[in-house]
């Protein structure tokens, strides 16, 4: 097999119709010069939503992981089936706009230190997700888990999501949102992958972070833009979403803190817990949203 000039992971689980909504927008941005190689990673699906692929795109792969291996361990398996010196992650509910492709690769060719490029984001009717963002100071982390769920305009929430930023100009970031984000292989390689101990939420913050810590940079480029279907990958199983990414946030927080912060981890599981019941409840208690269509 020929070597691609990029490559493309896509994690699914389940994702019906959007998984094919998915490879053909990655199939028809040749905006680079030619298709990326396209590897899905099928996390247990019963569906079939896979196998429709298959039939549908015979120039993707579909590897099988046999069971749900969560969102870091699919993209590890998918990263060691592709070839492209640049390898895009991206969630089986996204859609990517034509010309992505060039303005993403173009960064890396230009800008040797770089490791990781994250786009804007869309949903389907064009409002805009603050998925690039920095890692919180442990204030910001209370204040934001305190107050974010009630109050969205609080300032801890603000300056972890960096909302007064321009959103329309590039800029290096702390992380980017792991529902697309292109990736340096050589940087990967260096730092070891995907960390598969977060199964869901977070890998992409402990991701980026030691990319950053191994001297690479993370950067935000609105130019490349990617359309997102809000909800459609935690509508099934809310209340195990919600509790996963409470279990990745204490342990990010265990990775990250070292010497006199280790003695923040027990309050922080307290704390961490006491917010996951209020999320839980108020979760249980709210109506099921509706997954939204792609717009063409």
């Amino acid at each position: 097999m020929s070597e691609k000039i990029w490559s493309v992971v896509v994690v699914a689980y389940e994702s019906g119709e959007l998984l094919d909504a998915c490879v053909a927008s990655l199939v028809a941005d040749t905006s680079a010069g030619a298709a990326p190689e396209v590897v899905v990673v099928d996390n247990g699906s019963r569906d079939g939503s896979t196998a429709r692929v298959e039939r549908a795109f015979p120039t993707a792969r579909v590897v099988r992981a046999g069971r749900n291996l969560g969102y870091a361990g699919g993209a590890n398996l998918g990263i060691a089936e592709t070839h492209g010196p640049i390898v895009a992650v991206l969630n089986a509910d996204t859609t990517v706009v034509v010309g992505t492709a060039r303005t993403m690769l173009t960064r890396f060719e230009t800008e040797a230190d770089l490791a990781a490029v994250g786009p804007r984001i869309d949903d389907v009717t064009g409002t805009r997700y603050p998925s690039a963002r920095r890692v919180p100071s442990v204030g910001d982390a209370v204040g934001h888990g305190m107050f974010g769920l009630f109050w969205r305009g609080n300032p801890f929430t603000r300056r972890y999501r960096e909302l007064d930023a321009d959103p329309d100009r590039s800029r290096d970031v702390d992380w980017v949102s792991g529902a697309a984000i292109w990736l340096r292989r050589a940087a990967l390689d260096a730092i070891g992958g995907w960390d598969a101990g977060f199964f869901m939420y977070v890998e992409e913050v402990d991701l980026c972070s030691r990319l950053r810590g191994a001297g690479w940079r993370v950067s935000y480029e609105p130019r490349g833009r990617v359309v997102h279907v809000q909800g459609a990958s935690t509508a099934r199983r809310p209340l195990r979403m919600v509790l996963a990414h409470h279990r990745s946030l204490l342990r990010f927080a265990a990775k990250r803190w070292t010497g006199w912060r280790r003695a923040l981890l027990v309050p922080a599981a307290f704390f961490l817990a006491a917010r996951c019941m209020v999320v839980m409840c108020v979760t249980a208690l709210s109506p099921r949203p509706k997954i939204q269509k792609t717009s063409g």
